[in-house]
């Protein structure tokens, strides 16, 4: 009966403990969501609640005024997110199986030019210099999807997965008949779906989330991504009222929530990514592990 009364006091103070974590966590996301819903005055006021004021969508009338434009520049994130996941996922994971093989030539040399790539940088210029002039990349869907594809940290990550696979597995794919090509995706890849989903986790979240390209490469209005247009509405949100015809804005005092636009451009993005985490978690928190604790 005492050890009864004791598991169930133990279960209770853990749950308890990942109750009041996750309201921790909550509660930014629920202040954000107050903020995108408050006006500019109630937040100068009284900074940032859980429950908004006065409750307005005048943020949300903003970002909306062109609906097209947003959802041109979805169109551009999205095929951009899933062609780089996808890409990038395949070439890391090639990278990082070859190094896995002992019998490669150079792997050494190719482990210690992934590493350098993670400790130093060549520069903004010359990498601006060789994506335009040698690449030519400027204003293509490309630019927004090649400089991104190889990452030696990701190359790690799965190389170090790669390696728990016992050998005896290649091996025996070997003996059957199988080529390196063959082994990889009939054997490899399939064994390898917890550190795939984990790495494409972070590829995806890094491409959903980048501006950057679209501001170095990218003049056209066409190819502007969902982060970097709602960056431009954000920088620019004095001359995106002039153009503008939102009749409460005329008689503010303020030209725009200028903080309530910014919480809604959160809103606004973060959707697509809490939609797909859940179906990776499962393999997510397996994959995170392994590869933080095999050499």
């Amino acid at each position: 009966m005492y050890a009864k009364v004791k598991h169930f006091l133990a279960q209770s103070a853990i749950y308890f403990l990942v109750a009041v974590l996750t309201i921790c966590c909550l509660l930014p996301f629920l202040m954000v969501v107050s903020g995108s819903l408050s006006t500019e005055e109630d937040i100068m006021n009284y900074g940032y609640t859980i429950f908004p004021k006065n409750p307005t969508l005048l943020s949300y009338r903003v970002l909306f005024q062109r609906p097209g434009m947003l959802i041109s520049s979805y169109i551009i994130t999205i095929t951009v997110t899933v062609l780089g996941t996808i890409a990038s996922l395949i070439i890391n994971s090639m990278i990082a199986y070859a190094m896995t093989r002992k019998t490669l030539k150079y792997r050494k040399f190719i482990s210690i030019y992934c590493l350098i790539t993670i400790l130093f940088s060549g520069g903004m210029v010359p990498w601006y210099i060789v994506c335009v002039n040698y690449l030519h990349l400027k204003d293509t869907l490309a630019a927004l999807i090649l400089p991104y594809l190889a990452n030696g940290w990701y190359i790690f990550l799965l190389r170090n997965f790669f390696n728990a696979i016992p050998d005896e597995m290649k091996e025996a794919a070997k003996i059957d008949g199988a080529g390196e090509f063959r082994t990889f995706v009939q054997i490899i890849i399939p064994l390898a779906k917890p550190a795939l989903a984990t790495i494409g986790l972070f590829i995806a979240l890094m491409y959903w989330n980048d501006w950057w390209l679209s501001l170095m490469l990218i003049d056209s209005d066409k190819l502007r991504p969902i982060q970097y247009l709602l960056r431009i509405i954000v920088s620019n949100i004095t001359f995106l009222n002039s153009q503008m015809n939102v009749p409460e804005l005329r008689n503010s005092k303020q030209l725009a929530p200028t903080e309530g636009v910014k919480m809604a451009t959160c809103i606004i993005t973060i959707g697509p990514i809490v939609l797909l985490y859940p179906f990776l978690q499962r393999f997510f928190i397996k994959g995170i592990m392994v590869g933080a604790v095999k050499g």
